[in-house]
Order: C-alpha cells, then sequence, then structure tokens
C-alpha cells in the first residue's frame, strides 16, 4: 500500500459551503497549513489541503452531487485557552466552556462556519486516554 506523504491511512475530507471561507477558519481559526488549493475557473475549491500537524485533511466546495456534510472532529492543541479564542476569532461558536475534563484534556467545543462541531482539546498529561471510572 501507498500513501502520500503528510497522509494517514484515514482521513477527514469535508465538503463545506464557501470553501474559501471554510480554508480560512481552518488556518486562522485552527492553526491549519494550507498546503495547496485547485480552484476552477469559477474560482471554486475544487480541492484544497490543510495540515494539521502529522494529519492532512482535504477540502472541497459543497454542490448538488457532493453537498455539505457535518461531522465532528477532536483536535489537540498546545494551549486550549488560546485556541478556543483564535477559533471564536475566526468566525466559530463557541459551544460549551473549555474545562477540565476527567479523562485527562481541558477541553471545549467550538462550531466552525460548515457546521461542524471541533473538539478543542489540550492533554493534560502524557499517557494513554482513558475513560473515568463509572
Amino acid at each position: 500500500m501507498h500513501i502520500p506523504p503528510g497522509f494517514t491511512q484515514v482521513f477527514p475530507y469535508i465538503f463545506a459551503p464557501d470553501a474559501a471561507r471554510y480554508l480560512t477558519f481552518l488556518s486562522e481559526g485552527l492553526g491549519g497549513e494550507i498546503v495547496s488549493v485547485l480552484a476552477g475557473p469559477d474560482e471554486k475549491i475544487g480541492n484544497a489541503q490543510v495540515r494539521f500537524g502529522d494529519t492532512t485533511i482535504m477540502v472541497s466546495e459543497a454542490n448538488e452531487s457532493l453537498g455539505a456534510m457535518k461531522a465532528t472532529y477532536y483536535i489537540y492543541v498546545d494551549n486550549a485557552d488560546a485556541a478556543m479564542a483564535r477559533a471564536v476569532r475566526a468566525g466559530g461558536v463557541q459551544r460549551g466552556q473549555i474545562a477540565d475534563m476527567p479523562y485527562g484534556d481541558r477541553q471545549g467545543g467550538v462550531v466552525d462556519p460548515a457546521g461542524n462541531i471541533w473538539w478543542i482539546s489540550q492533554r493534560l498529561s502524557p499517557g494513554p486516554y482513558q475513560e473515568p471510572d463509572a
């Protein structure tokens, strides 16, 4: 099996209305690095690649045949409070306050301009993810 450099075996491919604006949110709001953008003559995004650390995602313009699809994403950051503030400044809508969670993350949610939820999480200690005792 061959996987392109910068990609993982499974990765998100997001179809978003106003994909150009969405790329701005991913870059300015969540700190993604826009790697490439291919646009058609109408300037609609046919395919874009955005890198977040070790993960690359792809983005395309939603259209009649491939409509916008909402999903939920989990992103690890160095500082959840600062990342949330940046995401809100870039047009996200905060969903829940940033708080320390019993499973070892400091976390809060933000809804992006395409309606997806991003759980912005800062790992508080090294080690595996563990659910709290019930």
